[in-house]
């Protein structure tokens, strides 16, 4: 490996509802903890999350370096790490230093990521992927299969994770159907893809022709426009559930109509997934009342979860949609086109260009 720098360049929060300040700082990892690591950043995500980093909804201590979507290559290992070593292409965790004795840190695996004893979450209290280099909880990062590119990687360190704990959640079965409502976004488009490599039928719901061609493109096998009307959407989603509404539904979408309809196509007894993180989420007392739809809230995932999510992406070759831009200069770039509402899929940020060199020479066909 080569020689590790005394300064990097990255992309700072130094001011809320500011831009990022995008300059050299000192680089991490010369006192690393027994149980981090220090990653060469290769690529870095843009996640709705950043934005709400940059607005100070999420309480961020500044400066803070931004993204919790990164992948890149082990330079550095804490003396406690024995499943890693230096070289070795991982997917970066936003998590940081569970505490590993509270009731969530010791139940269910699915629910670990819900400490509240957490150190922190990288890029929202913690330095994160923006950056050449970042250090990471080595307890939670993943090996990325041979065939996964650093390129797919990155968005699934939040936005792929994120939907696919909430299909996780839903509980369903091979044959079952599920609403996405946000099929087409970042989020959308990947729940699209898990969803029929799980075996389900998959119904998305989108708003923009952007975002419904690119979930046509992912499988979806029906498609529904939300600007023909609620009443409409229903009578869609009903068309293809023999009448009865989707088994489950995901809400991936801020909108504020975007829960109510996800619950109104749910069927009797169903279960609407709430991903999206809108101040308010509204839906109508019959919904819950009269057709007993139960709201669960969904975070992330677990690491165990994570490793699911990464053999599924490597065996059913999951495609992310990507808009690349090159170098951390150019995240105001990527930044302009997520504001858009023209963008399809998730801008990613090129940071060690030659790790994707590497990849190109490796004679490997990369997801």
């Amino acid at each position: 490996m080569a020689n590790i720098p005394d300064q990097m360049l990255a992309a700072q929060v130094v001011e809320f509802k500011k831009p990022y300040k995008i300059h050299k700082v000192p680089t991490p990892g010369k006192d690393l903890n027994e149980y981090d690591m220090l990653v060469k950043v290769a690529v870095a995500s843009l996640c709705h999350t950043d934005g709400m980093v940059t607005e100070g909804i999420m309480g961020t201590p500044l400066p803070c370096i931004a993204s919790h979507e990164g992948s890149g290559t082990v330079v550095k290992v804490g003396s406690a790490i024995k499943e890693f070593e230096v070289g070795d292409r991982v997917l970066c965790s936003l998590t940081y230093h569970r505490c590993g004795v509270c009731a969530d840190c010791t139940g269910p695996e699915v629910n670990r990521q819900y400490c509240p004893n957490v150190g922190g979450y990288l890029g929202v209290n913690r330095d994160g992927s923006f950056a050449e280099y970042e250090v990471v909880d080595g307890r939670e990062c993943c090996l990325l299969p041979h065939n996964v590119s650093f390129k797919t990687a990155a968005p699934l360190a939040c936005a792929g994770i994120t939907v696919w704990g909430g299909l996780a959640r839903a509980g369903l079965k091979a044959g079952e159907s599920v609403a996405i409502v946000g099929g087409g976004g970042g989020l959308g488009h990947l729940g699209v893809q898990f969803a029929k490599a799980l075996g389900l039928n998959v119904i998305a719901i989108d708003a923009r022709e952007e975002a419904l061609s690119l979930a046509r493109e992912c499988g979806a096998d029906t498609l529904v426009d939300a600007r023909s009307g609620k009443e409409k959407v229903i009578e869609e989603v009903k068309k293809v559930t023999g009448g009865q509404g989707a088994d489950a539904t995901l809400n991936v979408s801020d909108h504020e109509s975007a829960a109510a309809t996800g619950a109104a196509v749910t069927k009797m007894h169903g279960v609407l997934v709430q991903i999206a993180q809108p101040t308010n989420i509204s839906v109508p007392f019959q919904e819950l009342v009269f057709r007993d739809i139960r709201i669960h809230g969904s975070l992330t995932s677990s690491r165990g979860e994570c490793l699911k999510m990464l053999d599924v992406v490597s065996r059913h070759n999951i495609k992310v949609k990507t808009n690349a831009f090159n170098g951390i200069k150019e995240v105001p770039k990527a930044i302009e086109l997520a504001h858009s509402g023209n963008m399809q899929g998730k801008p990613v940020i090129i940071i060690n260009q030659e790790a994707i060199e590497n990849e190109k020479k490796s004679g490997i066909k990369m997801v």
